[in-house]
């Protein structure tokens, strides 16, 4: 088997595979896996996932990485609960958290395109500022009291038997499924993250793509924590902490190159469902936790690993293609 046809294989059926084992083996482990109200429940446990995992495909396919994604969640969360408990409007907080998600998106834009600091630096410093932010806006205590039975209904309401978070996610996938494939803004992304220099050469405005992609990271990452703060009814100052493994993870299961350039939604979302499924498994089997974390962690180290080695082969066929030449 030849390396070309070897890395078609992984390419289109790999996850397929994946999705099929995890099934196959919770099944066999549990009898409550295999049904329709654990599955529904699945898909609302990786909803918040879903919303930020298409913000990180876009900077990691721009040749980036944002790892303040969780504590963008969490900042946003006790914002929106402190400005709703202080007699502040649903949409006023609503949109007031969103205009803070996309204001921290655009600093890491400036840290990385102006200071010129590393995505990798810049956004680490980020997690730790904006986590300690929301420990200092509620004190290290929960923010709760307000009441909102509309608000409420963005993270446990239901439409027939799809919970409205899923219904979200499914938006935002949409949306992003137009924005990086069908625009120039999106083959902008990618050109980006396909090489950089030969993008500005081009005539290609790397700052301002760069700006908008982290500004639409910090953007959908505030509004999954608007949605978790709906479900939980309670802002946390340690809400989404953690998240980033997690997040980081699913999209490069899900064939998002960490080298930058490549990428699909479609990928995305079933690297989403791989973690969900593999957490909900583990749970049902009583787990320990701590397990559990070893686990995703070698899950990043595969993915990471299997998107190495087919890097690698595309570099080794080009080669053998120039030399033929």
């Amino acid at each position: 088997m030849d390396r070309y046809y070897m890395r078609e294989i992984i390419t289109k059926y790999g996850l397929l595979v994946v999705l099929v084992l995890l099934v196959m083996f919770f099944s066999n482990r549990t009898e409550v896996f295999l049904t329709l109200p654990n599955f529904i429940n699945i898909l609302r446990q990786v909803s918040i996932m879903g919303i930020v995992s298409v913000g990180m495909a876009f900077v990691l396919i721009s040749g980036g990485i944002d790892l303040s994604v969780g504590s963008i969640i969490g900042v946003s969360s006790v914002l929106a609960a402190t400005l709703m408990v202080n007699g502040v409007n649903i949409p006023t907080a609503f949109l007031a958290t969103l205009i803070a998600g996309v204001l921290i998106g655009l600093f890491n834009g400036l840290m990385i395109n102006n200071v010129k600091i590393p995505p990798l630096i810049t956004t680490l410093g980020s997690m730790t500022i904006f986590r300690g932010a929301a420990y200092i806006i509620t004190g290290g205590l929960p923010v709760y009291g307000f009441s909102a039975v509309s608000f409420s209904f963005l993270g446990q309401g239901y439409i027939n038997i799809i919970p409205v978070p899923v219904l979200v996610m499914a938006a935002v996938f949409l949306s992003g499924f137009i924005v990086l494939y069908t625009t120039r803004f999106g083959r902008y992304v990618h050109a980006i993250g396909g090489n950089e220099t030969a993008s500005e050469l081009s005539g290609i405005p790397v700052k301002k793509i760069k700006y908008f992609v982290y500004a639409i990271s910090g953007f959908l990452a505030s509004l999954a924590g608007l949605v978790l703060l709906s479900r939980i009814n309670s802002g946390q100052p340690n809400a989404g902490q953690g998240y980033e493994l997690d997040i980081v993870t699913a999209v490069v299961l899900g064939g998002v190159s960490i080298y930058g350039g490549e990428g699909r939604l479609s990928g995305v979302l079933s690297g989403i469902l791989i973690m969900g499924i593999l957490t909900n498994g583990m749970i049902l089997m009583n787990v320990n936790e701590y397990y559990q974390l070893v686990v995703k962690g070698a899950v990043l180290l595969a993915a990471v690993g299997t998107d190495v080695y087919i890097s690698n082969m595309e570099i080794k066929d080009e080669s053998v293609v120039k030399g033929q030449n």
